[in-house]
C-alpha cells in the first residue's frame, strides 16, 4: 500500500443485479498489484480464493460477519485464503471447530457503528422535531419497543408479536418494527388478527434510523441466526437496553440475554423495564458506554490497519 490515495472503481456499468457477476475482477485486482485485499460481504468472499490463487503475492483477507449458512465458494476460500476475520468472538470459534481453520489464521474484528449517536447539539435540536412526532400518541409514559431489520425468516419478528401479545394493556407500550422483506406481509397480518395494530406499528425501511433510536426506550431481537447483531450495537450506543434471544455473537454485544426461544424469560425482562423505570435508566447508561468502548468505528479501523500491516511483513520476511 504505498499511497494513501482511494480508488474506487465500478466493474458494472450498471447494476444488473447479479449477485454473482463481477466482470474483469480478477484481471483489474492482478492490474492493481495489491499488497492486502479485503473481502467484505457474501459475494465478495465466494471471490476471496479466486484471488488469492490468482495473485500469491496478495495478501487475502476474508470475513466472516454473517450467521448464514455459508455457500461452498465461501468455504474454499476460507481455506485459501491468508487470514480470516470474525465480527465475534463466537464466530472465529465456528471457524476453527466446523470448518478447519487454524486459530493463528483468524483474528476478531467487532463491527464498527454505522450510525454513532449525534453530538448534544444535534440531538437537542432534533428533540422539538422528528422524536417529538414520533412519541405522538404513544404517551410519555408508555414503554417503545424497538426492533429494525430486515423481515425474512431467521429475524423471527413474529415471536416478537407473540411475546408482546402476552403483555398487559397497562401500563401502556408500543411495539415499533423497522425494515422491510419477505415476511413483513405475515406480520401484519397476524399483528391485525391478534387486534394489536394500535399497539405495533411498522416504519418500513429507513436509511438512517437514528431518530427511531431516540425516540424509543428499549431494543429487542429474537433472532434465530446471527454473528453479530448491527442493530444491538447501534440501539446501544443510542442508550437504548436491549433483550435478546441467545444467538451467535449476541452476548458481546452487552445487553441482556435470554434462553433461546423461553418467552417467559423474554417476557420477564419487558415486564422489568416497563415497571422498573430507574432500572431502565441504569442499563440504559450500562450499554451506552460498553458500545461506545467497543464498537467505535475509530477503535475498528486501526484493527484493521494493524492487521494491514502485520500481513505485509510477514510476505517482506518471506
Amino acid at each position: 500500500m504505498p499511497s494513501t490515495r482511494v480508488e474506487r472503481l465500478v466493474l458494472q456499468s450498471k447494476d444488473r443485479r447479479w449477485d454473482w457477476f463481477a466482470p474483469g475482477l480478477t484481471c483489474t485486482a492482478r492490474a492493481w498489484g495489491p499488497d492486502v485485499i479485503l473481502c467484505m460481504g457474501r459475494m465478495a468472499n465466494c471471490y476471496g480464493g479466486r484471488l488469492a490463487k490468482a495473485i500469491p503475492r496478495a495478501r487475502v483477507i476474508a470475513t466472516l460477519r454473517t450467521g448464514k449458512s455459508l455457500p461452498w465458494l465461501f468455504r474454499r476460500s476460507l481455506r485459501r485464503v491468508a487470514h480470516v476475520v470474525a465480527n465475534s468472538e463466537e464466530s472465529r470459534r465456528l471457524l476453527v471447530s466446523a470448518h478447519g481453520i487454524a486459530e493463528e489464521r483468524t483474528s476478531v474484528i467487532h463491527n464498527a457503528l454505522v450510525f454513532p449517536p449525534e453530538t448534544k447539539e444535534a440531538s437537542a435540536a432534533e428533540a422539538t422535531g422528528p422524536v417529538i412526532a414520533l412519541r405522538e400518541g404513544v404517551g410519555a409514559d408508555a414503554l417503545v419497543l424497538l426492533c429494525v431489520g430486515m423481515f425474512r425468516p431467521e429475524k423471527n419478528q413474529r415471536e416478537l408479536i407473540e411475546i408482546a401479545s402476552r403483555l398487559p394493556r397497562e401500563p401502556s407500550w408500543q411495539l415499533w418494527f423497522v425494515g422491510e422483506g419477505v415476511t413483513r406481509r405475515q406480520c401484519e397480518e397476524w399483528v391485525a388478527r391478534k387486534g394489536l395494530s394500535q399497539r405495533i406499528r411498522f416504519f418500513g425501511f429507513q436509511e438512517n434510523p437514528a431518530a427511531l433510536y431516540r425516540a424509543a426506550d428499549v431494543a429487542v431481537l429474537s433472532s434465530t441466526s446471527e454473528s453479530l447483531s448491527n442493530f444491538l450495537i447501534e440501539a446501544h450506543a443510542h442508550g437504548l437496553p436491549s433483550i435478546a434471544y441467545e444467538v451467535t455473537g449476541v452476548h458481546e454485544c452487552g445487553g441482556i440475554v435470554v434462553p433461546r426461544d423461553n418467552r417467559d424469560a423474554f417476557l420477564a425482562q419487558v415486564s422489568r423495564f416497563i415497571t422498573d423505570r430507574e432500572t431502565l435508566k441504569a442499563e440504559s447508561r450500562r450499554v451506552r458506554s460498553h458500545a461506545l468502548a467497543h464498537f467505535s468505528p475509530q477503535r475498528q479501523t486501526a484493527a484493521y490497519l494493524e492487521l494491514f500491516a502485520r500481513l505485509r511483513t510477514r510476505v517482506s520476511s518471506l
